[in-house]
C-alpha cells in the first residue's frame, strides 16, 4: 500500500515546473556572494538571514516580490550566477525532483555589465554542471515582466527563442499582475510562439480571473502559474479544464501573499475535484521558505490528500513538463516505475 509519510513523500520523484532563480538562493550562498561583492546584508548568519528573507506580513504580490531586489544584487556576474543556478539543481535533486524548469528574467542580472546572452550562458552551465553531477533534467523558462515596457520582454521573448533547443524550454509573463495586462505583452508572446515556444504566464495571483482569461485567450498559454483566483468564475473554471490546461500551484506563496487565506482554504482542493490538471510547485524556496516535498506535505495535511492522489499530482508534473517527447516519455516510464516499487 503507498503511504504518504514525510519519508515516501521525499521518496516521490517529483517535478519542479514553477520556481524562480532569484527567489531560491541558499541563505549560506547569499552571505558567501554578498560579502565577496560588498553587499550589505542585515546579518552574516545564515538561519538569520533565512528567518529575515522569509516573507510573513506581505498584504499583497508586490510586498512579497521586494526582497528579490537583495538576491538581484548578488545574481550580476557568471561566477555568481553559474553558482546559484548549480546549486538550485542540486537541491532539488537532493529531494527526489528528476525534472526541474527554473525561471527568471536575464534581464535583471544585467547590472554589472553582463549582456542578456552572458546571463543566461552562466545560469544554463550551472545547470549542465548540475545535470553531470547528479541525475536531474534542468530547463530554463525565460520571463518577461509585465512591469517593465513592452519591448523589452519582446526582447527576452527574441532570446528565449535564440536558445530554444539549447536548454530554454519556455517563455513567461511574471511580475505585478493589476495594471500590467498581458494584452500589453502580446508581440513578446507572438514572438515565442512562432518561434516553437510553449507559454506559461503567472495569472490569477495578483489580480483576478480576466488576468486567466486573456492569458488563455490572447497569449495561448499551456499553463498557468498559480491561477488562484479561478475560483471566481466558474466558467472560466470548466473551460480550463476542458483545454487540459495545468495550473501551477504554489501553496505556500499563495498564503504569503494574501490570495488565500490559509492552505486549508486554498482552492486547490476544489480544482483537483472538479477535473482541472494541477501539480504542485515551490515558487520561492528562499522568500517562502519551502521545499517541493513540503509543498506535498501542506497538501496532505491541509487538504486532504490521499497518498494516490499526491502520485496524481507528482505524475501531472512530469505530464505538463515543457520537455522533449522522448525526454518526458522516459521520465514517465520511470516515475510509474518508481511509484510501483513504493506501493
Amino acid at each position: 500500500m503507498l503511504r504518504s509519510t514525510n519519508e515516501q513523500l521525499a521518496r516521490l520523484p517529483k517535478a519542479e515546473l514553477h520556481v524562480h532563480l532569484d527567489g531560491s538562493l541558499r541563505p549560506g550562498t547569499l552571505i558567501d556572494l554578498a560579502a565577496e561583492r560588498n553587499v550589505a546584508l542585515p546579518t552574516s548568519d545564515p538561519d538569520e538571514l533565512a528567518a529575515h528573507m522569509l516573507v510573513t506580513d506581505a498584504t499583497s504580490l508586490e510586498d512579497y516580490l521586494a526582497p528579490f531586489a537583495t538576491t538581484l544584487r548578488v545574481m550580476q556576474d557568471r561566477e555568481g550566477l553559474e553558482r546559484v543556478s548549480y546549486e538550485l539543481a542540486e537541491d532539488h535533486a537532493v529531494e527526489n525532483v528528476w525534472y526541474v524548469e527554473v525561471r527568471f528574467c536575464p534581464l535583471l542580472c544585467t547590472a554589472g555589465g553582463l549582456s542578456s546572452d552572458e546571463v543566461l550562458d552562466a545560469v544554463l552551465a550551472g545547470q549542465r554542471r548540475a545535470e553531470q553531477a547528479t541525475a536531474i533534467h534542468c530547463a530554463v523558462i525565460v520571463c518577461g515582466l509585465r512591469t517593465l515596457p513592452p519591448e523589452t520582454s519582446r526582447e527576452m521573448a527574441e532570446l528565449a527563442v535564440s536558445y530554444r533547443g539549447r536548454g530554454v524550454c519556455a517563455f513567461d509573463l511574471a511580475g505585478a499582475e493589476a495594471g500590467h495586462p498581458v494584452k500589453d505583452h502580446l508581440e513578446a508572446c507572438r514572438i515565442a510562439r512562432r518561434g516553437g515556444l510553449p507559454l506559461t504566464i503567472h495569472a490569477g495571483e495578483g489580480y483576478g480571473p480576466q488576468s486567466i482569461q486573456q492569458a488563455l485567450e490572447l497569449a495561448h498559454a499551456g499553463r498557468i502559474g498559480h491561477g488562484t483566483r479561478l475560483t471566481e468564475d466558474a466558467d472560466l473554471m470548466a473551460r480550463v479544464r476542458d483545454l487540459g490546461v495545468t495550473l501551477e500551484i504554489c501553496l505556500t506563496s499563495n498564503v504569503q501573499t494574501r490570495v488565500a487565506a490559509s492552505y486549508e482554504s486554498h482552492p486547490l482542493r476544489r480544482y483537483f475535484d472538479f477535473g482541472i490538471r494541477a501539480c504542485l510547485c515551490a515558487d520561492n524556496r528562499l522568500m517562502s521558505g519551502v521545499t517541493l516535498t513540503e509543498e506535498y506535505e501542506h497538501a496532505r495535511d491541509a487538504q486532504g490528500f490521499t497518498p494516490e492522489e499526491l502520485v496524481r499530482l507528482a505524475r501531472t508534473g512530469f505530464e505538463s513538463a515543457y520537455a522533449p517527447e522522448d525526454v518526458k516519455g522516459e521520465l514517465l516510464r520511470l516515475f510509474d516505475s518508481e511509484v510501483a516499487q513504493l506501493r
